[in-house]
């Protein structure tokens, strides 16, 4: 079977690389990077890092309006897959790069399979719920994370072809954990100390693209009393700089990291303050608590289980979860055994 699969952005290159070599095992995979993602921090370096087969096609489109980006991946698309003339397209999540993916194999009749099918936030302002929605009404073949994922495909009449096989991710986390441990250097780097600092990350638009919400981070972050090692996402930048907005010094800024830094980052943080889906679903494979700076997330399986707090971008809930929030309970098992890649590959299988 040829298979297509088209990837854009930092968390599905982190799902590829525990895919895609498992799928190359028995079948031929083409590999397509639509640039969504392109600084060599947000890209290149998780290729190199994670092994990643190199993709056969870049098509290099870059930022842009979502109508832009999305059009000019779209012709893009097409073109590959009339050339390549693929048995299924492998999309994953939710990003433009995926309804692109997912939307130009539909018109052209081509079977997709939805990797991370089912989330919802149930909030339509947000691109990912759009994009995820229409990907997964137009799949053949719907890989589900999590109990809730299914729920939620059921209740919109989507049954046929649902297979609940357990988070990518969870995969990709136990592959390179142990790799990950060797990037210690980075802790020392910072002169912060282990289990002693608070991750940090900030990159949706809501927060960003409002001066209101993201002033509220920044002074909580400021106000903490805590060391905060900041990651910042090049959008991010551009907005605090934009806006005239500082950090006080206990806040570490520094340029987006490696896949594998950042796991290390998370392994040694004593909490982490993200509005990110994927670091949400990190901090909980770390056992690490999270405090979600959005109004609703799609992971509600980590604030049922405890173990993430969802506090929208009021200040005085930010710091008090700093300070305050421990979860109560053991963690459940929620995201699988850590074999999703496996299963999705005999699933494949069955449908040759």
């Amino acid at each position: 079977m040829k298979i297509l699969t088209v990837v854009g952005a930092r968390p599905q290159f982190i799902k590829a690389a525990a895919v895609s070599n498992i799928i190359r095992k028995e079948h031929k995979e083409i590999l397509v990077h639509t640039g969504q993602h392109y600084d060599e921090n947000m890209s290149k370096v998780f290729f190199d890092e994670l092994k990643i087969p190199k993709p056969d096609y870049n098509l290099e489109v870059g930022s842009g309006n979502h109508g832009k980006q999305t059009g000019n991946m779209l012709i893009k698309l097409e073109e590959i897959y009339l050339e390549e003339n693929p048995d299924l397209v492998l999309v994953y999540g939710d990003t433009n790069s995926t309804l692109a993916g997912a939307l130009c194999a539909s018109k052209l009749l081509i079977p997709v399979a939805h990797v991370e099918a089912g989330l919802r936030s149930f909030n339509m302002s947000m691109p990912e719920e759009q994009n995820r929605i229409l990907t997964d009404h137009l799949s053949k073949l719907l890989f589900v994370p999590t109990k809730s994922a299914l729920d939620n495909l059921k209740n919109e009449g989507i049954q046929k072809g649902v297979h609940n096989v357990g988070d990518v991710m969870f995969d990709a986390t136990l592959n390179f954990k142990k790799l990950a441990e060797q990037k210690n250097s980075i802790i020392k780097e910072l002169g912060v100390k282990e289990g002693q600092f608070i991750l940090t990350t900030i990159h949706r638009a809501e927060n960003t693209n409002d001066i209101s919400r993201l002033k509220n981070i920044v002074e909580a972050l400021n106000e903490c009393g805590k060391d905060v090692v900041l990651p910042l996402h090049p959008r991010t930048k551009k907005y605090i700089t934009d806006y005239g907005l500082n950090f006080n010094n206990n806040i570490k800024v520094i340029d987006p990291v490696g896949y594998l830094e950042m796991i290390n980052l998370e392994m040694n943080s004593e909490k982490i303050v993200t509005d990110s889906g994927g670091v949400q679903k990190e901090a909980f494979f770390m056992s690490k608590p999270c405090i979600t700076m959005r109004d609703e997330t799609e992971w509600v399986e980590t604030v049922e289980n405890g173990w993430n707090r969802v506090v929208g971008t009021d200040k005085h809930k930010i710091l008090d979860s700093i300070v305050n929030f421990y979860p109560e309970k053991k963690q459940e098992n929620i995201f699988g055994d850590g074999n999703a890649s496996e299963k999705i590959l005999k699933l494949l299988n069955s449908c040759k």
